[in-house]
C-alpha cells in the first residue's frame, strides 16, 4: 500500500518548521497562508464552545495524564482543522472537518479508508 502524507498548515514558516523538528515528521509540509485549501474543504472558524468543551478538555486532561506539556497557542485556535484522503484517482474518500482540537478520525478509521480504495 503506497500512501503518499501531506501536512497543511497556515502558520508561517518559523513556527511550521518548528513543528515540524519538534514532532519529527518527515512529510512534505505546505503552507496555505491564505488558508485557500482551508476554505475549499469547509474550515471555517470553531466556536468557543468547540474549544473550550468539555471534549477538548478532556483531550488536555489526558494529554497531561500521559506527560505532554501543554504549549500556548501561537496561531489562530479559531482555524478548524480535518483531514482530508485523495484516492489515486483525485476521488476524496474521507473528508472529516473538525469541530475542535479533539475531533479527529481513528487510525483505524484513516487505514481502512486507506485499505479500500487501494482494494479497488
Amino acid at each position: 500500500m503506497k500512501v503518499k502524507v501531506v501536512i497543511v498548515t497556515f502558520e508561517n514558516d518559523f513556527f511550521a518548521r518548528s513543528y515540524m523538528e519538534e514532532t519529527g515528521l518527515n512529510w512534505p509540509l505546505l503552507i496555505d497562508a491564505g488558508r485557500e485549501l482551508y476554505h475549499a474543504y469547509g474550515m471555517l472558524k470553531a466556536s468557543f464552545w468547540d474549544l473550550w468543551g468539555p471534549k477538548s478538555w478532556r483531550v488536555y486532561l489526558q494529554e497531561l495524564l500521559k506527560g505532554q506539556k501543554l504549549h500556548r497557542p501561537t496561531n489562530d485556535i479559531h482555524q478548524r482543522g480535518g483531514d482530508v484522503l485523495v484516492d489515486p484517482d483525485g476521488i476524496i474518500r474521507l473528508h472529516h472537518v473538525g469541530t475542535g482540537p479533539a475531533d479527529r478520525p481513528s487510525v483505524e478509521t484513516i487505514v481502512s479508508v486507506i485499505r479500500s480504495f487501494h482494494d479497488h
